[in-house]
């Protein structure tokens, strides 16, 4: 039982093991189109010769355990996950959205020689790190009747993708999530959404990602889901093809929804199809989950999880949800929360949150001493996130503890403050962080993105957030922005907003 007295759910089927059970899932479908992109469709069997003929490619230019991937949202993507399973070899996605140094930072630490990419990639992102080739997917010669490839029998404990995260400071990490991590990961998601062959994903999230990678790759096509993908965000495209394809889940983040909403062409009629509508990534800011609601007559429901957990541990599912929870955990997923001693706390206290169960990572790639330090004693990996869960079990997430504001001694979390800044008409998206005061060692001070053409009314925005707030939880300062520094799905990275030369000497209301 968990802190709330809860039981998690179960796993009811162990999964198979990957990659001879996604092979088997395209040729049962061999003819049934599984995957469309902005330049084709996939059938089973397209996806499964590809990746035989790639796989050949692969072996005949590398012998290196572990094969980069540098490609568009796409169905190349998992023909070029397929293939290099097929050959018992390590996926290591390239985040294309990096700056050119981290990027080669991070196929160096991978110590891949080989990247698949296509041109157009290259030609758009900079071309890769001396000793690491490119292998040009779009130039791989096919033949009319390729012959398929049987999969290496593989340990399901050894490494399936090795996925670089940035986290709050220093290099990347790489996160070595194992063939049975993501089997889980896919047959928790699976088990929990009731997902079927009848169900149509739309995705957009890059498959670098890990919620691309899991959700909206490997769950679609292990169930025989339909997936249409688009390289490229725009709520107007995104539209677009929910009409055309009327797909059943839609898995996104709190900036797509926003901007969905300013699309004003755009009305119910769109998202008639939709039963799962989720947002992840980073909270979800009410006033966006209630006007989306309002305008749409859909209830976005929020889901929880890290690359380190495969990455799904949470789903606020449509029945269940409760306005700004993350929901139950998914079968299998036991959590606590703690205090700074590592003891649990009582049911609805704040604390860390920490997650045990299979879908967690073996670790990260040759760093132990960090592996050893996020994993206590009794197998729990602490996620640095701070939340409460309820008498149901279910989980609510409150803030980062590396975002922890204290302010003369009081926690004060960002997320209170951006909620309510969000909530004025003039603001769009707002990011509070804390900065150094040599009176109350640290104060909140906001940066903003302004509805285009409203001016920047610093007192008034102050003013208006000392009606809903005490006066220590105020910013001390709030600061115009153009648009805030993006991680690969559009999360606001609150550690590069530029700090240089901040004076915070406004005095408190």
């Amino acid at each position: 039982m968990d802190a709330a007295g809860v039981s998690p759910e179960p796993l009811r089927r162990s999964p198979r093991p990957l990659p001879q059970a996604l092979a088997r899932s395209l040729l049962r479908r061999a003819f049934r189109t599984l995957a469309v992109d902005d330049w084709r469709s996939w059938r089973g069997l397209h996806l499964y010769l590809g990746a035989s003929a790639l796989a050949r490619e692969i072996r005949r230019q590398s012998t290196c355990e572990r094969v980069g991937v540098m490609l568009p949202t796409s169905g190349l993507f998992p023909v070029a996950m397929l293939a290099t399973w097929l050959l018992g070899r390590s996926v290591v996605p390239v985040n294309y959205l990096l700056k050119r140094e981290e990027r080669d930072y991070v196929l160096r630490d991978a110590g891949v020689d080989l990247v698949v990419t296509v041109a157009p990639m290259l030609e758009r992102f900079g071309e890769l790190p001396t000793g690491v080739r490119p292998l040009l997917f779009d130039r791989v010669a096919v033949p009319r009747m390729p012959r398929p490839l049987r999969a290496a029998r593989i340990d399901p404990q050894a490494t399936a993708v090795l996925i670089y995260t940035s986290g709050t400071s220093g290099k990347p990490k790489g996160v070595e999530l194992t063939f049975a991590n993501l089997a889980v990961n896919v047959e928790q998601c699976r088990q929990f959404g009731d997902v079927t062959s009848k169900d149509i994903f739309l995705g957009v999230l890059p498959q670098f990602h890990s919620f691309g990678l899991t959700v909206l790759t490997l769950l679609p096509l292990m169930t025989g889901a339909k997936v249409v993908y688009t390289a490229q965000f725009n709520a107007g495209r995104l539209f677009e093809l929910m009409r055309t394809h009327r797909p059943t889940g839609f898995v996104g983040i709190p900036a797509m929804f926003a901007a969905m909403l300013r699309d004003h062409r755009a009305g119910p009629p769109d998202l008639v199809s939709i039963r799962l509508l989720i947002s992840g990534a980073e909270p979800l800011p009410a006033s966006t989950r209630e006007d989306f609601e309002q305008r749409f007559g859909k209830t976005i429901y929020e889901g929880y999880g890290l690359t380190e957990c495969g990455p799904v541990l949470n789903w606020s599912r449509p029945g269940e949800g409760v306005a700004g929870s993350v929901g139950r955990a998914l079968p299998g997923v036991e959590e606590k929360v703690v205090d700074v001693t590592g003891q649990r706390v009582p049911t609805g206290a704040e604390g860390e949150v920490c997650v045990r169960g299979p879908n967690i990572m073996k670790g990260y790639y040759l760093r132990p001493e960090t592996t050893a330090g996020v994993f206590d004693r009794d197998g729990y990996f602490h996620t640095g996130d701070l939340g409460r869960l309820d008498e149901e079990g279910r989980l609510w997430i409150t803030g980062r503890k590396s975002d922890l504001i204290i302010v003369g001694g009081e926690n004060v979390h960002p997320r209170e403050i951006e909620e309510i800044l969000n909530r004025h008409a003039s603001v769009v998206e707002s990011a509070v962080i804390g900065v150094p005061d040599r009176i109350r060692g640290e104060v909140p001070v906001a940066f903003v993105k302004l509805v285009a053409g409203a001016p920047l009314d610093e007192a008034q925005l102050r003013a208006y957030c000392g009606e809903q707030l005490p006066r220590y939880k105020v910013p001390r300062r709030v600061v115009l922005v153009d648009d805030f520094p993006r991680g690969a799905t559009g999360k606001i990275l609150k550690r590069l907003i530029p700090r240089d030369g901040l004076c915070v000497e406004t005095p408190a209301l």
